[in-house]
């Protein structure tokens, strides 16, 4: 297994004309958990769509589960991918399929296995994740906490070796929200995975996690650890970990004089 699961190398992204990512260097390592976190806009999303292979590093170098991503073919991409692990902001289970069936469908898609092997796999899968007393329900008949636990039981079914969450905390009540973080990091821990949260929520978050890294305008503007983070005195990190409303981002955008945008012009003496 390499040292690193992740890695970023001075790596640039740019849709268009508009650059995304500038020069970002990060590294996961097996068994940690990583929060990226940073406001609207700023490339967190983008860097989960770099790791899965959606789109290709312009500059720098991409390594996951010791695959450079840039080089891979589409069937090398493919084999990468049954490395990864997904967890979407909603869960996004079929809803025609029953819950059973959501969490076996990476065994039928990926595997060869017997259907006896892939029962009693999603079953300790819903195990793990406490729902196994739901196989047989469907998608609409659980609460919004339960269709992301079962969602996570998806996600861990080929035993990934990264996994990777796009806002898993957002609508959660509180209760749900401590169950998917205590999941996150105790799952984490058993599989030995590197896994990667891109979040808003800061205090689940640092909570669970090893590191964290804060992207502003594509860039790492700040890293540390949780115990780092909370004592940090940067003005960015500050600004997002207590939530002020002016700051480094400010609550104005650049704009012309408001009284030129009235059509007033301003007295003279």
């Amino acid at each position: 297994m390499p040292s690193s699961l992740v890695q970023f190398e001075n790596v640039s992204f740019a849709y268009g004309e508009r650059p995304v990512l500038t020069d970002v260097s990060l590294s996961i390592k097996p068994g940690q958990v990583v929060a990226i976190m940073g406001g609207s806009g700023s490339g967190k999303t983008t860097i989960l769509k770099l790791i899965g292979g959606q789109i290709r590093p312009e500059q720098g170098k991409l390594t996951v589960a010791g695959n450079d991503v840039a080089t891979l073919n589409e069937a090398a991409l493919y084999a990468m991918r049954k490395k990864l692990g997904m967890l979407f902001q909603f869960g996004a289970l079929f809803t025609d399929l029953s819950v059973f069936d959501n969490v076996a469908f990476p065994l039928r898609e990926r595997t060869n296995l017997p259907e006896s092997m892939i029962r009693d796999l999603v079953l300790m899968k819903l195990n793990t994740v406490g729902l196994r007393g739901v196989s047989d329900q469907m998608p609409s008949e659980l609460s919004g906490g339960m269709a992301r636990r079962v969602a996570l039981a998806r996600a861990i079914a080929l035993d990934p070796a990264v996994m990777l969450y796009d806002e898993p905390f957002t609508g959660l009540d509180p209760i749900s929200l401590a169950t998917i973080g205590k999941l996150i990091r105790n799952l984490n821990d058993a599989l030995g995975t590197a896994s990667v949260i891109v979040t808003h929520d800061v205090e689940e978050s640092l909570s669970i996690v090893d590191y964290v890294y804060f992207l502003a305008d594509g860039k790492i503007v700040a890293e540390g650890t949780p115990e780092q983070v909370r004592a940090s005195t940067h003005p960015f990190v500050k600004q997002f970990i207590n939530g002020e409303t002016d700051g480094p981002v400010p609550f104005h955008k650049p704009a012309a004089p408001y009284a030129s945008d009235l059509g007033l012009e301003p007295r003279r003496a």
